[in-house]
């Protein structure tokens, strides 16, 4: 395990590429219609984008784009076909590692699995600049292993007190428990640029009062009739409405995304990335 750990600690510093958790701990405050359109926003101001969907038993990226989907991470576990074969390409060649859906087992991985993950993405070929990880809902170890070894976690909320709470509760966990301090903060679905910023400074006033945290408020999605319109379509916010306000708030979050600095150390690449995930478990 040494040996392999060193050889993706190289291949790290090789590629250098930029790893960023989405997430919230709670269901429906869209952070999986961000990851997409942020996704697809950076890849249309020229970087290379994949996204993994870690929602392990209930993944749905694909579904959004109405992407069709042959084989996923579960047949890359069990030596069907290397991780390069089961990633498809939506729009703007972003590149998606599609997990299952209604799959128990693909959210309870085990040690020996997260294993054969590391052992698939050492090996893959395809180039990115950027990896988006779309974390499940709640505050389960996986979203917790996911949030920590990324480089950026941002923080999905939305004008809900169980949003705010359950944000509270997951930042919590990662600052106690895993010494992550640094937090950037999305709000979404917001009526107004002042209502993002009052929710932004709520969530702020609870963990400046119990918490070692730094947050910053990165980006005030508004809330936008199109979403739902591109939802239906299967089409990305971006693509199928780029003038509409939430979608230029998305496609400056992807400028501003670009300007985050890549480590140059170990933790700055996907391979590496997923050894974290697994040093969690061991």
């Amino acid at each position: 395990m040494e040996d392999q750990a060193s050889s993706l600690r190289n291949m790290n510093r090789a590629k250098q590429v930029k790893v960023i958790a989405v997430t919230g701990g709670k269901g429906g405050v869209g952070k999986t219609n961000l990851t997409l359109n942020l996704a697809i926003a950076s890849a249309k101001q020229g970087k290379r984008v994949m996204v993994l969907d870690a929602d392990l038993g209930l993944a749905n990226i694909d579904v959004m784009l109405g992407l069709r989907v042959d084989k996923n991470l579960s047949h890359v576990l069990s030596g069907d076909c290397t991780l390069d074969e089961v990633l498809v390409t939506g729009p703007y060649g972003v590149k998606i590692a599609p997990a299952t859906s209604g799959t128990q087992s693909m959210a309870e991985l085990g040690t020996h699995e997260h294993a054969g993950l590391i052992r698939a993405f050492s090996e893959l070929q395809t180039p990115i600049d950027m990896m988006l990880v779309d974390t499940a809902a709640g505050i389960s170890d996986m979203v917790v292993s996911f949030s920590r070894a990324a480089q950026d976690v941002i923080i999905v909320v939305c004008d809900e007190p169980t949003s705010l709470t359950d944000a509270y509760a997951l930042m919590k966990i990662l600052n106690r428990d895993h010494g992550v301090f640094k937090f950037k903060v999305v709000a979404n679905m917001v009526r107004s640029e002042r209502e993002g910023r009052e929710l932004f400074s709520k969530l702020s006033k609870v963990t400046g009062r119990f918490l070692d945290v730094a947050l910053e408020l990165v980006c005030i999605v508004p809330f936008d009739e199109n979403v739902r319109k591109a939802v239906r379509k299967q089409t990305a916010l971006v693509e199928a409405y780029p003038g509409s306000p939430a979608a230029k708030a998305i496609a400056k979050l992807a400028e501003r995304t670009a300007t985050w600095p890549v480590p140059t150390q170990a933790g700055g690449h996907l391979e590496f990335f997923i050894e974290h995930l697994v040093s969690v478990h061991e």
